[in-house]
């Protein structure tokens, strides 16, 4: 027989666990205003987790924030933007939807986008979830001792799978090509995380388990290359350029696990910024922007010889 005060907390648990789904559901169906100027699609890397306040209409799950790179790229840019990242998502989620109730994040996309920003892949194999579960391990917490207890150790490379990573992301590309036809579609990587050899304080992690992520990070940032690559996408190359600004660095673009609070291994204020930049400097470079750039030249001689 069920004491009282055990049926009443029961029941309060069972209540507050109903209200949580009820309002995820009702956040899931909405989907963010604004001209799809600009669409950012991607993972918690994308949405900018723990850095600052929510943005208005996120869902509290997806955990956007008015700090995340695609934020600070708008402003650049001076584009609208309708953000659609969310902090879990993996390349399917993008595509099909499926997330905490959502519909598909590319599901604002139209002829009207001119830019697709994409921070994907960490989830789909699992990176950033097995760096937290060892560093937790390595800790005198509850909750290190539960990974202990019940974590059956981190995914071989073999388990993780990359081709269906790359075969999702590849089939994502191509819709965003039929939606937008016009856009220019852009892949940033995720920043780089750990030094080139060794481990820090930071990290939690020993020197085997700090190797063996690395591997999972090089491996990641190689497939994201080459599909953008083989896409004609935009590659805007976090882990290149992050190498000196890991996260036992003096200037780290990522937090490290001691140190991350609500967002370990994830970037800061300065990866976002970095990531913005990259980004922007990225779209310059690349041939249509610097055809057009040799258009407009050409049409300003053309008309400066008219006018003389």
């Amino acid at each position: 027989m069920i004491k009282r005060g055990c049926l009443g907390l029961l029941i309060l648990v069972t209540v507050l666990a109903i209200g949580a789904l009820a309002l995820a559901f009702i956040q899931g169906q909405r989907t963010p205003d604004g001209r799809p100027e600009y669409v950012a699609l991607g993972s918690s890397f994308a949405a900018g987790a723990g850095l600052g306040e929510l943005q208005d209409g996120s869902p509290v799950l997806c955990a956007r924030s008015v700090g995340g790179y695609p934020q600070e790229l708008a402003s650049q840019l001076k584009r609208s933007i309708v953000d659609m990242s969310c902090g879990g998502a993996v390349t399917k989620n993008l595509l099909n939807g499926r997330q905490y109730f959502q519909g598909p994040q590319v599901r604002v996309i139209s002829k009207e986008t001119r830019l697709v920003t994409i921070t994907v892949g960490g989830n789909d194999v699992g990176y950033v979830g097995d760096l937290s579960m060892l560093a937790a391990r390595n800790t005198g917490t509850l909750f290190g001792r539960l990974v202990r207890q019940f974590w059956g150790g981190p995914k071989t490379m073999e388990q993780r799978g990359f081709d269906k990573f790359r075969d999702e992301l590849g089939e994502l590309i191509a819709d965003i090509r039929k939606r937008a036809p016009g856009s220019q579609i852009v892949i940033a990587t995720y920043p780089t995380i750990l030094p080139k050899s060794g481990t820090c304080p930071r990290l939690s992690l020993n020197i085997a388990e700090a190797n063996s992520m690395r591997e999972v990070g090089a491996r990641l940032a190689l497939v994201t290359r080459e599909t953008a690559e083989r896409g004609g996408a935009i590659v805007a190359d976090m882990q290149s350029l992050g190498t000196k600004h890991n996260a036992c660095s003096a200037e780290p673009w990522v937090n490290g696990w001691t140190n991350g609070g609500i967002a370990p291994f994830h970037p800061t204020s300065l990866g976002a910024k970095a990531t913005a930049n990259a980004i922007a400097e990225a779209i310059s470079k690349s041939p249509a922007a610097v055809a057009a750039v040799r258009e407009n030249d050409a049409s300003g001689h053309q008309a400066r010889r008219i006018a003389r």
